[in-house]
């Protein structure tokens, strides 16, 4: 799973990656409300912890213009602010929750569980792309009465392909979606999971295979019925 988290008060950011990562989360970090709404409109991500009071949009903003963009990712608002109509103004600009400064980070892990069960009904809980299914509450891949359980990495590689088939996903993509942005991936990275994925998709027997296209990135072919 991905979260961006949009806090300015640094060791508050710093805290909340650590959690997310050690719940084995992939997390952005950024401290202002104009790279929050850059990284959530170019990226994509399981859910957003938004402040309230950030440098140049504030929260509400930022929700606001995400919902007017279409961005349906859920929006976990955190703020000093304990005041009823500022939970009100955030719930009505688009975001899904509200949480007051100081919480208990139990409840804050509760309540995104809680945000992204609700994400993963509304999409369904595989994705299906000609003789394959992709389970995604168990990150298993399927085909016919075969299945193999797909890595971490395997599992978030191989979404991304099924959810853009019809595309190519470059190999900078896969890097940013599935290692971070900030993280020292490179091309060989990618590569050894696509040739990990390959060999699973032989194992099962299966009609669709992942092409290449050299020097950009991925896509599955998928054979005509």
């Amino acid at each position: 799973m991905r979260i961006l988290i949009v806090e300015d008060e640094l060791h508050l950011a710093e805290a909340l990656g650590q959690i997310m990562t050690e719940q084995k989360y992939l997390a952005d970090v950024v401290h202002d409300g104009a790279d929050g709404l850059d990284y959530a409109l170019t990226e994509q991500y399981d859910a957003i912890l938004l402040d309230v009071m950030l440098p140049k949009i504030d929260g509400f903003e930022v929700a606001r213009r995400l919902r007017a963009a279409h961005i349906s990712t859920p929006i976990l608002m955190l703020t000093a602010r304990d005041e009823i109509n500022d939970k009100i103004s955030g719930l009505d600009c688009g975001a899904d929750d509200y949480m007051t400064k100081p919480f208990d980070p139990g409840e804050l892990l509760a309540r995104v569980r809680a945000l992204t069960r609700r994400q993963g009904e509304f999409i369904g809980n595989t994705i299906t792309v000609g003789d394959l299914t992709l389970r995604l509450d168990v990150r298993c891949l399927m085909c016919g009465d075969n299945m193999v359980r797909l890595g971490f990495k395997e599992f978030e590689v191989m979404r991304l392909l099924m959810a853009n088939y019809r595309a190519v996903v470059p190999k900078e993509d896969i890097i940013s979606r599935v290692w971070g942005l900030d993280s020292e991936a490179e091309d060989n990275n990618v590569e050894v999971y696509v040739s990990f994925l390959r060999k699973k998709l032989s194992f099962l027997h299966s009609g669709v295979s992942i092409g290449t296209v050299r020097k950009i990135g991925y896509f599955l072919e998928v054979p005509e019925l």
